[in-house]
């Protein structure tokens, strides 16, 4: 008669099973995940807690209410165009038309409201819609012809140029005067919607932690230590009622005039990450987004309809390229024949890969991008209150995005040599 043996038994499955671990033990396993080259944002967020020292030491106006609510309106942009790329490395590919994409769509929305006066509301849909009829032909000759990726895109950034071109004319531009969309920057949300918002992310984070925690004890799951669980809910309430109390205090210049509260524009990028955050973790979709990502071929064995899945992230990325374009054209107030073009894509890209995700696909979140955005943008804010040349703004940016491209493939070896990947 043979015997089981119950520690053989449970091997397969041990990560998930219940198992008392410490604050101690949580931590040792995290400094083994970094240490086998699992890094995530790591690296994006102690940079940018470096930068804000050193800018901060710098120029004493960088840690100021009025510099920060500027830092976040200059980072809003970048950080939603991003988002909308992460979901195009994800699968490994790239679409250099993204900024122009928000360009042209962007010029569509203010021709609307210009030339055909309709409200604000349908001139954003006709923008966003631009933006996906952009993606979806991008995406069928990507998937459907197998074109790749950096050549199908290419030829989008330089006719889509040519499209806004045509529009509205060499030299000329369209201005943004709708108050509703002029509002997205440049108005504020009231001190008490700041504070009531504040303190709904944190309830709602800390209850969906603690839920998701009891759950996964009731039902035996391995689970992370309490006190884990009370650090990240900490460390959100910190950051959340931090960066209300600063954006509620009255930055105006003018002694005559008080300006406080959220800029609109933040509040409209959390939306937007919660909602790409639940996509991409919560929904089939999300998973066999990350399956296509992590081996194509896997997946179609899989029967994932792995054409659709990869026409369906252009769709998305155009999409939020276009509200990217939409709130880039309500910061400076117009739509020009260069909007979207020059670095737009360079530093969106730069972002998302500055915030963790990798150039190889299989391995991004939403939530990388907004890091990244706030990275580059707090590079440009900060070398500018430095009066630092253009030159310098590019180097550092550039040396930035180098440095975490390296430390994407290295942890990328790293975690085949330990088997992570």
């Amino acid at each position: 008669m043979t015997t089981l043996n119950p520690k053989l038994a449970d091997a397969d499955f041990a990560a998930d099973t219940s198992v008392d671990e410490t604050f101690l033990d949580a931590a040792h396993s995290y400094v083994q995940r970094v240490r086998g080259g699992d890094m995530g944002s790591l690296p994006a967020i102690l940079g940018l807690v470096v930068l804000f020292i050193v800018f901060g030491l710098a120029n004493e106006r960088f840690m100021s209410a009025l510099n920060l609510a500027n830092l976040v309106t200059q980072a809003g942009s970048i950080c939603v165009l991003a988002m909308g790329l992460v979901f195009v490395l994800l699968l490994g590919d790239i679409d250099l038309s993204a900024g122009v994409a928000g360009g042209v769509s962007a010029c569509a929305m203010g021709l609307i409201i210009v030339n055909h006066g309709w409200p604000w509301w349908a001139a954003i849909l006709t923008g966003i819609l631009s933006g996906a009829v952009i993606g979806l032909a991008i995406g069928v000759l990507r998937a459907k012809l197998g074109i790749p990726s950096f050549v199908v895109t290419l030829a989008f950034f330089l006719g889509l140029q040519g499209v806004t071109l045509k529009l509205i004319g060499e030299g000329g531009s369209v201005r943004v005067d709708d108050p509703v969309i002029r509002g997205i920057t440049i108005d504020n949300l009231s001190v008490t919607a700041g504070w009531i918002c504040a303190l709904l992310i944190v309830v709602g984070f800390a209850g969906l932690e603690l839920y998701r925690h009891r759950r996964k004890v009731a039902l035996g799951l391995h689970h992370a230590p309490f006190g884990v669980l009370a650090a990240r809910i900490i460390g959100v309430a910190v950051v959340t009622l931090g960066v209300t109390y600063i954006l509620n205090l009255n930055r105006s210049v003018n002694p005559n005039v008080e300006i406080r509260g959220i800029p609109y524009v933040l509040p409209l990028v959390g939306l937007l990450l919660i909602a790409l955050t639940l996509v991409l973790n919560r929904t089939s979709y999300g998973r066999h987004l990350y399956a296509v990502g992590g081996n194509a071929e896997a997946a179609r064995r899989a029967g994932i309809r792995v054409d659709r899945i990869r026409m369906s992230v252009f769709i998305v990325c155009s999409s939020m390229a276009a509200l990217s374009g939409i709130i880039a054209a309500s910061y400076g107030g117009k739509v020009s024949a260069s909007s979207g073009a020059g670095n737009t894509l360079l530093y969106a890209v730069g972002a998302a890969v500055i915030g963790g995700t990798s150039l190889f696909g299989g391995k991004g979140r939403a939530m990388d991008a907004v890091i990244g955005g706030v990275v580059v943008a707090t590079i440009a804010n900060g070398l500018g209150l430095l009066n630092q040349a253009s030159y310098i703004n590019f180097l550092v940016t550039g040396g930035v995005l180098l440095l975490a491209a390296s430390v994407d493939a290295i942890s990328r070896r790293r975690r085949s040599a330990t088997g992570l990947s």
